[in-house]
């Protein structure tokens, strides 16, 4: 489940607000960072913070960083543009290759230990997964990665969707065998244990701060060992595709 992306203000969009972008731009023109600030801060006061003003792909534009959302002007911040700059010769969206190197994450640097983990096969290669018990799109995921091959599994929960997540969080969390209670509760709806006693749940909550520090908003995120993320229930074609391309690189 994919939640919203933040709402910016309705700035001029598509290819006609690029071309007059470009009209406007003279051709040897250098952007002066604090007048894109300035000028923009006048006219929309309720624009995210900028973190970075940088030279865009095509001539003329500059790109505009607001946390990992990405954004284009002119030289003097007379245009803003908003959608993806493609690359025709090669058919790439540099805009979302950009955003893709803005959200990745070190995978090494990933808490294991907080993790719900299983494996099919020899677990040569792995993924990590965020996910909410119920979330229905994350209960698909996780019966499609029955299909992959020789994969390693780790879960962090995240209870996001309100209701009873967090029960089931901890509850799945504090099992005798919590890989267990999570494949069943998940693939074949066994309703995890009730927990007795105590039971040290705060990597429920680490893995909550985990999930604000790499702005994950949506369940399922799925992290590939390069970093790169994947929102939603991609099918399992798509992640043997991506891991067999990351075994050739």
């Amino acid at each position: 489940m994919k939640l919203p992306r933040p709402a910016f203000p309705a700035f001029a969009t598509g290819l006609g607000a690029l071309a007059l972008a470009l009209l406007a731009a003279a051709p040897a023109a250098r952007a002066d960072e604090n007048v894109i600030r300035k000028t923009l801060a006048e006219r929309f006061q309720n624009l995210p913070k900028i973190d970075e003003v940088r030279p865009a792909p095509v001539a003329g534009l500059w790109e505009l960083r607001l946390g990992t959302e990405v954004m284009y002007t002119d030289a003097k911040g007379a245009y803003l543009i908003q959608g993806s700059i493609i690359n025709t010769a090669t058919r790439k969206d540099l805009t979302q290759e950009r955003i893709d190197k803005l959200t990745a994450i070190d995978f090494a640097s990933l808490p294991l230990k907080d993790a719900i983990v299983w494996k099919n096969g020899n677990g040569k290669r792995r993924i990590a997964v965020f996910g909410d018990p119920n979330c229905g799109y994350c209960k698909r995921l996780e019966k499609d990665l029955i299909n992959v091959k020789d994969v390693t599994v780790y879960n962090f929960v995240i209870p996001i969707l309100g209701g009873d997540s967090a029960d089931k969080a901890r509850s799945i969390w504090c099992a005798k065998d919590s890989t267990a209670a999570w494949r069943g509760w998940m693939v074949d709806g066994v309703a995890p244990p009730r927990v007795m006693g105590q039971c040290d749940a705060s990597a429920i909550e680490r893995n909550a701060a985990l999930a604000r520090k790499h702005k994950v908003n949506g369940t399922p995120a799925i992290v590939f060992e390069d970093g790169t993320r994947a929102p939603g229930a991609i099918p399992a074609a798509e992640i043997e595709k991506r891991l067999a391309a990351l075994a050739r690189s």
